[in-house]
């Protein structure tokens, strides 16, 4: 009671502590301002929390994957690093690049 008014006593479900890695943080910020009811649902049921877990560990295994298939494809080998080192960072920055916005396509923005 607030003076003439009943107010709810209301409070989250516990969640479980869960670190934010970038993937996840990515997809908190995604929600929070493109789906707004969807985030305030997970927030609220308390599942906010693992579903940003599970994200971040999807994402994680995909860009690791093409990372590994798109490197491997390129034929890009130790032999090649050891000969030229600039190519290969050059190289393999490119396919990080790009898996990481296949990544940001497919998990983060889906």
């Amino acid at each position: 009671m607030v003076g003439d008014y009943n107010l709810p006593n209301l409070k989250l479900p516990e969640q479980t502590e869960v670190t934010l890695g970038r993937w996840s943080q990515m997809r908190r910020t995604y929600l929070k301002e493109h789906h707004k009811i969807l985030y305030y649902n997970l927030l609220t049921k308390g599942i906010l929390n693992s579903h940003l877990a599970e994200v971040q560990q999807r994402a994680s295994e995909l860009e690791k994957t093409l990372v590994k298939q798109m490197a491997q494809k390129a034929g890009l080998t130790e032999q090649m690093k050891a000969e030229d080192m600039m190519k290969w960072v050059r190289l393999m920055n490119n396919i990080r690049n790009s898996a990481q916005e296949i990544v940001k396509k497919q998990v983060i923005f889906a």
